[in-house]
């Protein structure tokens, strides 16, 4: 690296590795703008919606849970159950094709705006590390300065801080999972009635404490596997950050560049200094970058004060920044209509997976018992029912034989009379007696009702076989 300037990158490796392959601490300098006041709306507002939304209950469960151990999934007041693979197959594929769909148009939009990793640092771990450290060259000089009272008293009460709300964020994001008004009963009483949840809730504090408060940019450039996605499905049609070359080079204060034949690029490295990724945005497209937005409003804030056009460095596409027209291309397109049509059959699936489904299973054993009374011979079938409902209304459920005839002539008896749907799924028991003379050559099918026992509404028709003796 340049030992004059620490903003000239080495092209050969990223900004946040020396030579040696040591990390090279990131410090991002304060920038303000229009695009700067957008995210601090936006990232308000997630957080915001991230910390209450677990505390917001509809028909008595909360607006977003993920129950594993009932395997139940609540969302605004309607609950699916994990006996339904489909549905979370469904929902899980259109969400990838709509992420699919938004990167192929609009770049990395996501790290920059939605990304937690990027919401938590930038919208509160670096705001406590300002107010306690102070900007960006202050913070440089604090960390190589040797260790001293005032220093330790900085670095303590920062890692304080840090480690104050890791641990409320740890405690949101767990009570997604168990409830939040569950977790909050569990953290007035001692860890060990509830030394699971106590153990979970400290390793993911550890996780967030570590990751936001020191690993920060490295997990983006390293570890996460959505950035390389992102890449692959991207084009020169996409919208990116982009600096503008034609308009920039060559830069004003190079070697052999006077002001009169320069562009509008003064190389100030503002857009270097602010970008929390360590980044030169002005070298392309890369795959460091997220797309904070924060190099646009540093440029432009130049721009400004030398009497120049704003947007040296903006939102634009490859083919724009070279000069060529922007492509309407088929493929976004093709992801949008894969979402549309995953999430269509998603909501097909559940609007039937609301009406219960009824499996009759013949009982484990023999197939049939035989009795005598009043020197009759009847045969019992044993059939276990099955029954599985999505959502979260709770309603009873009535079988009847279907035709007065055949009533007269099976008698049936349920173990759960009327059959209450309070669960996912429930098991029921069903005898079915009738005599020898039913049968035609050993079996007999008879057609089951299926009632709503408080509206009386029919619901569905199952048909059962009976078998016994051919002879």
């Amino acid at each position: 690296m340049n030992q004059k300037n620490r903003y000239e990158l080495d092209p050969e490796r990223l900004a946040s590795t020396d030579e040696f392959g040591n990390r090279i601490y990131i410090y991002p300098e304060d920038v303000k703008g229009k695009w700067k006041n957008r995210r601090f709306f936006f990232y308000g507002f997630l957080v915001f919606l991230y910390l209450v939304l677990p505390w917001i209950y509809i028909n008595g469960k909360p607006s977003l849970m993920i129950d594993i151990f009932r395997r139940e999934f609540t969302i605004l007041g309607f609950t699916l159950y994990g006996m339904e693979p489909i549905l979370f197959f469904l929902l899980l594929v259109s969400g990838l094709f709509f992420v699919a769909f938004l990167v192929s148009k609009w770049g990395r939009v996501w790290c920059g705006w939605g990304c937690p990793q990027t919401v938590f640092i930038q919208a509160i771990f670096l705001k406590i590390e300002s107010f306690i450290e102070g900007k960006a060259r202050e913070r440089v000089a604090l960390d190589a300065a040797p260790w001293r009272f005032k220093k330790i008293i900085q670095k303590s009460f920062k890692w304080l801080l840090f480690f104050i709300v890791s641990s409320h964020i740890a405690h949101t994001f767990v009570g997604y999972f168990v409830g939040p008004r569950e977790l909050f009963l569990m953290t007035i009483h001692s860890p060990m009635e509830n030394w699971g949840i106590f153990v979970a809730v400290s390793i993911i504090t550890l996780i967030f404490l570590l990751d936001f408060g020191w690993f920060r940019e490295q997990f983006c450039i390293i570890a996460c596997p959505y950035g390389r996605i992102q890449s692959v499905l991207m084009d020169e049609n996409s919208q990116v950050i982009a600096y503008d070359v034609k308009r920039g080079e060559p830069r004003r204060g190079t070697e052999g560049v006077s002001k009169d034949n320069s562009g509008d690029c003064v190389n100030c490295y503002s857009c270097v200094k602010v970008c929390p990724t360590g980044i030169d945005i002005r070298r392309g497209v890369q795959l460091e970058c997220i797309a904070c937005t924060q190099c646009v409003d540093a440029c432009d804030d130049i721009m400004q004060r030398i009497g120049k056009a704003s947007g040296l460095i903006r939102y634009s596409t490859e083919v724009e920044m070279s000069g060529g027209s922007k492509k309407i291309l088929l493929r976004p397109y093709l992801y949008v209509l894969a979402s549309i049509i995953f999430m269509s059959t998603f909501f097909f699936f559940l609007n039937k997976s609301t009406i219960p489904s009824l499996v009759f299973l013949r009982g484990v054993g023999k197939p049939y018992l035989i009795s005598e009374i009043d020197g009759i011979k009847n045969i019992t079938n044993k059939f276990t029912l099955k029954v599985k409902h999505q959502g979260s209304d709770h309603y009873p459920i009535s079988l009847e034989i279907l035709g007065q005839d055949m009533k007269n002539l099976v008698h049936m008896q349920i173990s759960e009379s009327p059959i209450l749907l309070d669960r996912a799924e429930k098991k029921v028991f069903i005898f079915f007696r009738f005599q020898k003379n039913l049968l035609i050559n050993g079996s007999r099918n008879i057609q089951i009702h299926v009632k709503n026992a408080a509206t009386n509404q029919a619901l569905t028709i199952k048909e059962v076989t009976l078998v016994g003796p051919i002879n």
